[in-house]
């Protein structure tokens, strides 16, 4: 029997879309594993697509956006049906929670310095990559210490690429005012201190909860 107690809540894994594709992932042969192997090969292509955009312009620095932002949506994709085809096909394996907890944070870690790395600031893109394991690290550390699984935001993983692919896209009109990267350069600061805070609030909730068992 699988644990769902601390599974991540998500309002798309109840539609009929993703039931759909799920259906038909699990006729196939593709392992949960394997697509969790996906997502990190697609953050991997979007932070090599946000490197390679820092260093161009015009056409090919739109296209290299449109590209990353899309990989980082496709992670998210398999971070969905990686867990769809464990639980609702029941294909899951002894070693599920390795792939369904370190995939994050590679994916994380390649988008966030790839994003870095395209505005000349790897520095804040390894803020960001920290900042994102400490938020995961609480929630772990509160599940070992007995409690549910807190994925409070308000820069959880899916609101980090949420904000990542919106200032991605946005960044494309950038040419109409002769910008170049502050839209992303401003995303990734507030995903540093949104991010930051999400880690603050976590641990308060964890010592509270902690305090209030007793």
């Amino acid at each position: 029997m699988v644990d769902l107690s601390n599974r991540r809540p998500l309002a798309s894994r109840q539609t009929g879309w993703a039931a759909q594709v799920t259906r038909w992932l699990a006729g196939t042969t593709v392992t949960p594993n394997q697509i969790s192997i996906a997502g990190m090969v697609a953050a991997a292509g979007a932070g090599a697509a946000f490197w390679s955009a820092g260093g161009v312009a015009g056409w090919g620095r739109a296209l290299l956006l449109v590209l990353a932002a899309g990989l980082c949506q496709l992670r998210l994709l398999c971070n969905l049906f990686d867990g769809m085809v464990a639980v609702e096909a029941g294909r899951g394996g002894p070693d599920g929670g390795f792939w369904n907890e370190f995939p994050d944070r590679v994916s994380d870690l390649l988008i966030l310095l790839g994003l870095g790395l395209s505005l000349s600031a790897p520095s804040l893109g390894w803020a960001a990559a920290a900042m994102a394991f400490l938020t995961a690290y609480l929630r772990e550390l509160g599940v070992n210490c007995g409690l549910p699984a807190d994925f409070s935001g308000p820069m959880a993983k899916q609101h980090r690429m949420a904000l990542v692919t919106g200032a991605t896209l946005l960044s494309l009109a950038e040419p109409l005012w002769q910008g170049h990267g502050q839209i992303l350069y401003l995303a990734l600061w507030l995903l540093v201190i949104g991010t930051g805070l999400t880690a603050l609030r976590r641990a308060v909730r964890l010592v509270r909860a902690l305090r209030a068992r007793g």
